[in-house]
């Protein structure tokens, strides 16, 4: 019987993907951990790798095949002479038994959003106890809009409501509003949930301008996740801002006795510190300092971090992507330069795998390099906290004895989610990184 391979979720809030290539074409022989193909998320480039043995039968979504929905059948492995007939392509997986092909699995420190159920017919979300499929943003929707699941016809892999159809729903006013909870279900109303701010329409937005002025460039899937992300956070999550001056004139002094000292082998240096290698450190151990602020807000507990795992903001064309540095307090600062000067390289060429993207405990985006003295980085959840670093300049400062003197002084601002973090514990985080980083032998220890 013919096995289906199926479109695999790369993550826990996975809906759809690109099929970028194909790497086996039909009738080649494949063997279980054959590289079969690539998917392209928003973030990265997967190899999908096979797990059963065969002949790939059929290729069901060709190569370049744009939001391919998880579970989709994208090609079919058969015994050797086994005719493969009766499947149309593109079609949902049927009942009968199936193979996902395998991808890495990400590991977060905390999801945003449950992680789908997983079945032997691949990862499906599982609603509550209406039994109404549907995927977590478009539940989440449908309670932004006041739409009843139950009356919406989805579209996604088994009938599963996803978010064009919510989107739907809500343009054409034709589904039933939720009913109200019964009165004897709550002694009082619950709040109301805040419904996300929409902005104009862009054919509102393009009347403001000149036919023929501007160049429409649609967004892609990485500048959607961004803006719905980035939007989400500062709507939902209670920003609070703490900012301090470090000097860094010690830190540079080690930093340049470091790379002096470094080994060279074949006319290169085993590493190069950056001070963004010894602020990731800085703040890694601050954290272990005050590990209350290594934190994650739940609606229902404290989740507290026991390694301080901290996302690096990387620019990369069309966007912004995070790598983390596992257990940063505890690798010495030429292991945290190398690890980040590998997952920069593969960042830009989007060759992550989802764990080294998701998750971490928190973050943090140096905007120095480009000059900015200081700014406020939004959170990004689960994260607590973000550390936002502006660029280190001359400037006048008093000296310990009174005397007016110039020193490098570099302004860093947390942003703290103030549900888990409050003024006075970020405060404490924050003295603790600043003293590292006026004291970085410490850092050393």
């Amino acid at each position: 019987m013919p096995i289906n391979i199926l479109m695999p979720a790369l993550s826990p809030t996975m809906e759809k993907g690109n099929l970028a290539k194909w790497l086996k074409k039909e009738g080649d022989t494949i063997k279980s951990g054959d590289i079969l193909a690539e998917i392209e998320t928003d973030k990265a480039t997967m190899e999908v790798e096979a797990v059963d043995e065969g002949v790939l039968a059929k290729i069901m979504v060709p190569e370049g095949t744009q939001d391919v929905a998880v579970n989709q059948i994208i090609a079919m492995i058969a015994s050797a002479g086994e005719k493969v007939a009766g499947v149309n392509a593109g079609s949902a997986a049927p009942a009968a038994p199936v193979a996902a092909a395998a991808a890495p699995a990400a590991t977060t420190a905390a999801p945003a959003t449950p992680p789908p159920v997983v079945s032997h017919a691949g990862p499906v979300a599982k609603a509550e106890s209406s039994r109404v499929f549907a995927s977590p943003l478009a539940k989440r929707m449908a309670k932004e809009f006041g739409l009843d699941l139950s009356a919406i016809v989805g579209s996604g892999p088994h009938g599963r409501v996803v978010e064009r159809d919510v989107k739907a729903a809500q343009a054409g006013g034709t589904t039933k509003a939720a009913p109200p909870a019964a009165a004897a279900a709550a002694p009082a109303p619950a709040a109301p949930k805040p419904v996300m701010a929409a902005g104009p329409s862009d054919e509102a937005t393009k009347k403001l301008f000149a036919p023929g002025s501007y160049e429409e460039v649609p967004h892609d899937g990485m500048r959607k996740t961004i803006a719905r992300r980035l939007t989400e956070s500062k709507q939902t999550v209670p920003h609070f801002y703490l900012t301090v001056d470090c000097n860094l004139d010690a830190l540079l002094s080690l930093r340049e006795q470091i790379n002096a000292a470094a080994p060279v082998s074949d006319g290169k240096p085993a590493y190069k510190l950056s001070v963004n290698d010894m602020v990731v450190k800085a703040w890694a151990m601050a954290l272990k300092a005050v590990p209350d602020a290594n934190a994650s807000w739940t609606e229902n507990s404290m989740l507290k971090h026991k390694h301080a795992d901290v996302g690096v903001a990387v620019s990369i064309p069309g966007g912004l992507i995070t790598p983390i540095i596992r257990d940063a307090c505890h690798k010495t600062l030429s292991t945290i330069s190398n690890e980040m000067k590998d997952l920069a390289a593969r960042a830009k060429n989007r060759k992550l795998k989802p764990e080294e993207y998701q998750g971490g405990t928190t973050a943090v985006s140096n905007l120095g390099m480009f000059g900015v003295k200081d700014f406020c980085a939004v959170i990004n959840p689960p994260h607590a906290t973000i550390l936002a670093v502006g660029a280190g300049e001359k400037r006048p400062v008093v000296k310990a004895d009174g005397m007016l003197g110039v020193a490098t002084v570099m302004s860093v601002t947390l942003s703290t989610d103030h549900r888990a973090v409050d003024g006075a514990l970020g405060a404490e985080a924050l003295a603790a990184f600043r003293k590292y980083i006026e004291n970085p032998m410490g850092m050393l220890v």
